[in-house]
């Protein structure tokens, strides 16, 4: 069945803002700035930057109003007749986002941390690992059971992360790129977890999924907001936070005068805010108006086209392990979600389908679309 121009212009929406997520994150991280201090430094804040990002997640929840109120008005209160992506249940308690949100914000922070040390090629193929966890867990507290093609699948995942990570140990930037490989990896476990917990406890909720994204933004913004003022008292030695002027774990202080002190810097976090809010409205309706699959398969095109760009302005050198390691990857993530499902089996609605993005979809039937 041919695509529609609206569902076209979604796919693009969700390449197109997935893509400027990432690369605004590790712009931001490659720019230097004058911190509080007076030195010039690169912007090492992957704490703050995790707060905006749940901001940008928040504003999801600002949008959802609009349209609810605005549908509402426009078809004299009939909820029947709203759209999709804002119908749901409204008597739910907010709370229940509390455990994925808090997951959420630890899962980021340390990929963030990772990002900062590594490439953003690398950071988003090295978060494919999503796909081993959440199929373990999901066999071990969902009692799930897994088809061989499951296993195949995450056998070539794994496979591509080995790949991928040599290619960063082979890189100039050998020590960093490895233990931010390895903290984006450790990362999808927690990742992994808030999917398990999602689908466990709130799937059953039928929340609109911009509120659900919306709500988990809003914990996730206050709670990291209030952890940053502890932060800046709890002073650690070590390469991680040098940059930081009295080696704190997070120096808000010093992240905001950066940013007001370069445009570079601020482009940078405005960029993260404002793409990851389109990019879960895009991905919230791509999975709506084509599937869960469909989503798999654009993010993955996110992925080349990151690589390309950071090529293009040589960011990053090419790599043929890297090159090999990627191909890997999105073979098995593609037999994971049944994409060659004519060459294994027809398609089961129980399948386990995971998209890679900021706290997704852990079910191709699971009507919650938790991005971060």
């Amino acid at each position: 069945m041919a695509w529609t121009k609206y569902q076209l212009f979604l796919a693009g929406l969700m390449i197109v803002t997935g893509s400027i997520n990432t690369l605004a994150t590790k712009w931001a991280d490659d720019s230097k700035s004058k911190g509080r201090d007076g030195k010039i430094k690169k912007f090492n804040h992957p704490f703050l930057q995790a707060a905006a990002m749940f901001f940008g997640e928040f504003l999801c929840f600002l949008v959802y109003k609009l349209m609810y109120h605005y549908y509402m008005r426009r078809n004299n209160n009939d909820a029947e007749q709203l759209p999709e992506s804002i119908k749901g249940n409204r008597n739910f308690n907010p709370f229940i986002f509390m455990i994925p949100a808090l997951c959420d914000l630890t899962a980021t922070s340390v990929m963030y941390i990772g990002l900062n040390m590594t490439s953003s090629s690398s950071f988003q193929m090295l978060r494919g690992a999503l796909i081993i966890f959440t199929g373990l867990f999901s066999i071990i507290f969902l009692k799930r059971r897994l088809r061989l093609y499951h296993w195949f699948g995450m056998f070539l995942v794994i496979g591509g992360l080995i790949i991928v990570g040599l290619s960063d140990m082979l890189s100039k930037n050998e020590n960093n790129s490895t233990i931010g490989d390895i903290l984006i990896i450790l990362a999808q476990i927690v990742v992994a977890t808030q999917m398990i917990v999602e689908e466990k406890y709130v799937s059953g909720s039928n929340v609109s999924p911009l509120q659900a994204v919306g709500w988990e933004g809003l914990f996730g913004f206050v709670i990291l907001s209030i952890l940053l003022v502890p932060m800046y008292f709890i002073k650690i030695k070590g390469e991680m936070f040098s940059t930081n002027p009295d080696n704190q774990i997070e120096d808000a202080i010093d992240g905001f005068y950066q940013i007001f002190n370069s445009w570079e810097v601020a482009s940078g976090i405005s960029g993260t805010i404002l793409s990851i809010a389109f990019f879960n409205f895009a991905g919230i309706s791509v999975t709506k108006q084509l599937s869960a699959t469909t989503r798999t398969v654009l993010d993955s095109v996110r992925t080349i086209i990151i690589w390309i760009f950071s090529l293009a302005i040589k960011v990053e050198d090419f790599s043929f392990y890297k090159l090999g390691g990627f191909f890997v990857l999105l073979i098995g993530m593609a037999i994971y979600n049944s994409v060659f499902n004519g060459l294994f089996c027809k398609h089961n609605s129980e399948t386990l389908v995971i998209n890679d993005e900021e706290g997704e979809e852990a079910d191709a039937t699971y009507s919650q679309d938790i991005i971060s």
